[in-house]
């Protein structure tokens, strides 16, 4: 092979490893905060650790035979505050505040896809620990912890993207909530707290609860990615949407899945409907909303503006 043919295979070669890298690209783009002012300790090397290995364990870990391109990557935000770190048994019990988001259709606007405040986030970490992932053995709590939320953030975004297509990440979700729960770490019980993560994922994969996945899709696609090209139309189309969220909310006894979304969303449908939108759209909303959450009155008066 001549010297010219050689190079121009190379070029090829490396333009072709260059494209598939980009669609083959992982999907998370996680940025790891950890708050431990609370914790009086002489060396916070520890701390450093478990940000640096937790911010590479999300982000550079393939989770679906997906493609991604980069610019795809969903961004997320693990905000972890350690309440109590005892050295000598390296445990920590700390509180999660976790967000992801997604770009909005047309717009330079991002929404919020899934956020949670888990008070239980506790596991075993020492300095020198590796953190890997297998599907089929896992028995490392923190593992699981951050693989669980992994699965959940992508299901979460694919949902709003397809009409159900998170359901093989949440599957994988479920798997890895029934390992956690067998090795004695909180937040896993089944048919425990309501609230914890077993207890949401499988209200949320409930078949009666399917017209809130049918909701999620409808009021990100349909909805807000439409609101750039025909505002009236898709805020009307989330207006409509709304009976299947309040549908939900009534689908299974004390299920938190409606509430939650409105809890992070709470901004954004305000918003939606605030000094904008017909009368019967702004009181169907509020109608709806102060339902689901009454706490939250002083919002939602705001719709009716």
């Amino acid at each position: 092979m001549n010297k010219f043919k050689y190079i121009l295979l190379s070029l090829l070669c490396s333009m072709f490893n260059v494209q598939w890298s980009m669609v083959n690209a992982q999907e998370l783009e996680a940025r790891v905060t950890i708050n431990h002012t609370q914790i009086e300790a002489t060396r916070t090397e520890v701390f450093d650790a478990l940000q640096t290995k937790l911010t590479d364990f999300l982000n550079n870990h393939k989770w679906t035979e997906i493609p991604f391109r980069e610019n795809e990557k969903i961004q997320c935000n693990f905000n972890i505050t350690v309440n109590t770190y005892k050295q000598e048994e390296n445990t920590f019990e700390c509180t999660l505040l976790m967000n992801c988001s997604r770009p909005v259709y047309g717009s330079t606007y991002n929404t919020v896809t899934y956020a949670v405040n888990d008070g239980n986030f506790t596991f075993e970490f020492s300095e020198f620990d590796q953190l890997e992932y297998q599907e089929n053995q896992i028995d490392n709590n923190l593992v699981a912890l951050l693989a669980y939320y992994a699965y959940m953030i992508i299901g979460m975004d694919l949902d709003t993207m397809a009409l159900k297509g998170g359901t093989d990440c949440f599957h994988v979700a479920e798997d890895i909530a029934t390992a956690g729960e067998n090795m004695g770490f909180p937040g896993w019980k089944a048919f425990g707290d309501s609230g914890n993560r077993f207890g949401l994922l499988n209200d949320y994969m409930d078949g009666s609860m399917e017209c809130m996945r049918e909701f999620n899709y409808i009021y990100h696609r349909k909805g807000l990615d439409r609101m750039a090209e025909v505002p009236d139309s898709a805020r009307a189309t989330i207006a409509d949407a709304l009976e299947l969220l309040h549908e939900a909310n009534t689908a299974k006894n004390m299920t938190r899945v409606a509430q939650l979304f409105t809890e992070y969303k709470r901004n954004e449908l305000v918003n939606i409907f605030e000094k904008k939108g017909t009368r019967e759209e702004k009181d169907k909303a509020y109608e709806i909303l102060f339902a689901i959450d009454a706490s939250q009155s002083n919002e939602w008066d705001k719709i009716k503006k």
